[in-house]
């Protein structure tokens, strides 16, 4: 009798849904790979979360209770488990596991200490309980612009400003070497800034602070600045030149990797919401909420958040059965459409391009043959690249937002569309910009130009140049937000509350758009990182103009817009934040790179006037190595171990891909066994109830 009692519930567990999938999946394998894949249902699973505690040998795993999956009382038994086993360790691991655990908790302390410190941390707060997570992770990725920014400043300050300051200076019994060009013609070599000499009129001022030029123009701001060869600090000799291209180096690795670090938990975020849509569905009716919103506005935003999604996903699974049914003759028509469509969009950008192109040819042609005097028509001329890509930014995104409807794509993919194109422009706008400032740079017609390599007539110290117009891009981008949140939203708010006319009122306030605003910073960031070669300043401007943005923004959605219709979801908009910023990045690096390996370096300015290109100071510094270690650098550059270090990364990379694909189906064989999971309780619910009833 107790064999058979033992038996009937084995055979009872063999009538799960679960194990007939495992028979199932056991036959389809071999048996082999089955018997190991077979799930252990649910008393499985707690057995070896209980058994997961121990260690090898016997011993407890010194972790806390309180991470591991157990129930509070299974967790209260493995504490004091773990405390009666502390008496059979010897001192050694005695000691070791209790500065474990002293070391853990005073950097919880520090930690939550830091917390406190966190830049703005009330106000995010603040603002995440009003308005939900989505503009909460707008105003997250605007801190971290400004800490990016204080970092790249102080890395630029301390590395190339500070010992320029101080050999110039003379402190600390320094001092600093001017080494003559060799080998290059005198005419190449005379560099006149245009500082304001004597009394001068105040507008003067005013113009010099927005465009960059005359009192600015001979201060550390920019690069003509730094025209040193070496700083003597006591005996040490300082090489400045090599000192300014590495700090540049160091401040687009250190963005690369410090958004690398950022994006990688968004990136497993978006990875855990890729899923079907029924997952999809599941998702928003059970976990869609936000309990961040306290504001009764922002959780009837919500509700018609998650409304609008859903009526997006049926949306989309409409358009999928409207794309699968389509004729012949259907799909020419829209083929045709968007190939039109798309050939009005090159239209637009290359518009957008040649006015680019053609205002800054004519700003630097006639922005030094205006009189001072005529302060207005000056500043004008100076301020016309700067306009016109101002101007393209605000067109061409409407213009794509009304051709986009009629392509009939999905509303997702309508979205994500109009954003990437929004994000060329934007970024592809400046290097129009800097694409024409070379074209007059690199201009010869004589041979006294073709000596020094570049215009040195028009542009003696191009650098400079170059720096001037990021400085008046980033001026201007700065004051446009403020002009449109003062002059734009501030009227229209008023209007809003105190105006009852039907048009002001179905007009309403302006939406506060995450994307719009964030691809408003990210062209901003993007100006930073190119101009800080030719500005080491431009970082210490931006980070005070983003921490300004900050609250300028804050006071705009608190008082004068209102949250978006249709926000992005924090995870995924966290995510699309630094992968854009991450484009913005890597489109810096193709005029950094242009600049510092291909054009001439200014003759008459700068630390590299005594060099061919800026890079040149790199193989010159090299030959100053001793000859073993000159012959281990042209060694690690030589074909000869290039080759077998591409192997190895090959092969690294393709074990990294094995690895996901088998994560991938480990994930798939869980999302099985959940599923299986909810059926064996279905099936014993129904047993359950059966035997009941008899």
């Amino acid at each position: 009798p107790e064999e058979t009692r033992a038996a009937a519930p084995v055979d009872f567990l063999q009538e799960l849904p679960s194990y007939q999938s495992a028979l199932r999946r056991r036959a389809a394998a071999g048996g082999t790979q089955g018997r190991r894949a077979a799930p252990q249902g649910s008393a499985g699973l707690r057995a070896a979360e209980a058994r997961g505690p121990e260690q090898e040998g016997g011993e407890l795993a010194a972790r806390p209770a309180r991470e591991y999956p157990l129930s509070i009382a299974e967790k209260r038994r493995l504490r004091d488990c773990q405390q009666a086993d502390i008496e059979y360790l010897s001192g050694w691991k005695q000691w070791k596991r209790t500065s474990s655990k002293s070391l853990k908790k005073v950097l919880g302390e520090v930690k939550e200490l830091l917390s406190y410190l966190e830049l703005w941390r009330h106000d995010i707060r603040s603002i995440e309980g009003k308005f939900g997570t989505g503009i909460q992770s707008y105003f997250s990725f605007l801190r971290f612009l400004v800490l990016l920014n204080f970092v790249i400043f102080i890395l630029m300050f301390s590395f190339v400003t500070l010992p320029t300051i101080i050999s110039e200076y003379g402190i600390f019994n320094s001092s600093f070497t001017k080494i003559p060009p060799k080998n290059i013609e005198p005419h190449c070599t005379v560099y006149k800034p245009s500082g304001n000499k004597g009394l001068v009129y105040f507008y003067t001022y005013l113009k010099d602070l927005l465009s960059g030029t005359g009192f600015l123009e001979v201060t550390s701001l920019f690069y003509g600045y730094y025209t040193i060869d070496a700083a003597w600090l006591s005996i040490l000799r300082y090489n400045l030149p090599l000192a300014y291209l590495l700090a540049t180096f160091a401040y687009l690795a250190l963005s690369l990797l410090w958004i690398i670090k950022r994006s990688g938990e968004g990136f497993k975020q978006s990875l855990v919401h890729d899923e079907d849509q029924f997952q999809s569905y599941c998702n928003k009716v059970f976990a869609g909420w936000d309990f961040c919103i306290t504001d009764p506005n922002a959780a009837q935003l919500k509700h018609r958040s998650l409304q609008y999604e859903l009526q997006t996903d049926l949306e989309e699974e409409r358009l999928k059965r409207k794309i699968a049914d389509r004729t012949m003759k259907e799909k020419l028509r829209i083929y045709s459409l968007r190939i039109f469509i798309n050939i009005i969009v090159i239209a637009v950008l290359s518009g957008c391009f040649y006015s680019i192109y053609r205002a800054t040819v004519f700003s630097q042609e006639n922005s030094n043959d205006i009189s001072n005097t005529n302060f207005q028509a000056n500043l004008l001329v100076q301020y016309l690249p700067s306009m016109v890509i101002t101007l393209a930014n605000f067109i061409a995104p409407q213009i794509f937002s009304f051709l986009i409807r009629f392509e009939d794509y999905s509303p997702a993919f309508e979205i994500r569309l109009t954003l990437m194109r929004c994000i060329f422009v934007r970024l592809a706008n400046i290097g129009v910009l800097l694409f024409s400032l070379w074209s007059q740079i690199s201009y010869c017609a004589t041979e006294k130009c073709k000596a020094c390599g570049y215009n040195y007539e028009l542009y003696p110290c191009w650098e400079s140049e170059v720096g001037q117009e990021m400085y008046k891009l980033m001026i201007f981008d700065f004051i446009i937000i403020l002009a449109v949140t003062l002059f734009v939203d501030f009227p229209r708010k008023l209007l809003v509350t105190h105006c009852s006319c039907k048009p002001v009122q179905w007009c309403g306030l302006q939406e506060f758009g995450i994307s719009d605003n964030v691809l408003e910073i990210i062209y901003g960031q993007t100006i930073c990182w190119i101009g800080t070669f030719f500005s080491p300043l431009l970082p210490a401007i931006a980070t005070i103009k983003y921490f300004i943005i900050f609250y300028v923004k804050k006071i705009s959605l608190m008082h004068t817009r209102k949250p978006a219709a249709r926000p992005i979801r924090a995870s995924s908009s966290n995510f699309f934040f630094l992968v854009v910023l991450l484009i913005g990045l890597i489109l810096a690096f193709i005029p950094l790179g242009i600049s510092i390996a291909h054009i001439p370096s200014s003759k008459a300015c700068g630390p590299f006037r005594s060099f061919n290109t800026s890079w040149a100071v790199i193989p010159d510094t090299i030959l100053g190595f001793p000859t073993g270690l000159q012959q281990v650098l042209h060694g690690i550059a030589s074909e000869a171990f290039a080759v077998p270090f591409f192997m190895v990364i090959c092969l690294v990379m393709f074990y990294f891909i094995a690895l996901a694909g088998a994560h991938k189906r480990v994930v798939e064989q869980l999302r099985e066994q959940l599923v299986m999971e909810s059926r064996d309780k279905l099936f014993l619910i129904r047993k359950i109830t059966e035997a009941q009833r008899h």
